[in-house]
C-alpha cells in the first residue's frame, strides 16, 4: 500500500538579477507547498527569499562566485531533486560558462528544471 505523505523534494532557487522579483513572487504564491520541502539556493536569490517568504533556505554562494556550480556539484551527487532557474536570456552574465554547465549537468542528471514561471507552476503542481 502506498504512502500518502509524499517525500519532501530537494529544491534548489537561483535567479538572475533582472528574475528576482519574479522568483520571489513565485515563492509567495507557493509557499505552502515550498515549506513542505528541503530548499538551497545561491546566496543572494536564497537571502531574498529567506526575507520576504520566511522560508528555510540552506545558502550557497552567489552565483558569479561559484554557486552556480555549488548547485551543479550537489546535482551531480543527486542531492538535488529540482532545479527552479529563472534567468535572464537578455542580459549577458559575466559567469555564462557556469550557468551552461549548470544547466549541462541538470540535464545530463535528468533532473526536472524550469527556467520559467509557467515552468515552475507546472512542476510544482505535479509534487
Amino acid at each position: 500500500m502506498e504512502s500518502s505523505t509524499k517525500k519532501p523534494k530537494r529544491i534548489a532557487l537561483i535567479a538572475h538579477d533582472g528574475k528576482k522579483q519574479s522568483m520571489l513572487e513565485w515563492a509567495e504564491r507557493n509557499k505552502s507547498i515550498l515549506q513542505q520541502q528541503f530548499l538551497s539556493g545561491t546566496a543572494t536569490t536564497g537571502k531574498l527569499i529567506q526575507k520576504a517568504t520566511g522560508l528555510p533556505i540552506k545558502l550557497y554562494r552567489s552565483g558569479p562566485y561559484g554557486g552556480d556550480l555549488q548547485i551543479a556539484s550537489l546535482i551531480a551527487d543527486g542531492e538535488i531533486d529540482m532545479l527552479i532557474f529563472f534567468w535572464d536570456p537578455l542580459e549577458a552574465q559575466s559567469h555564462d560558462p557556469d550557468i551552461k554547465a549548470l544547466l549541462r549537468i541538470a540535464t545530463l542528471y535528468d533532473i526536472p528544471t524550469a527556467n520559467t514561471e509557467s515552468t515552475a507552476d507546472c512542476l510544482i503542481k505535479m509534487m
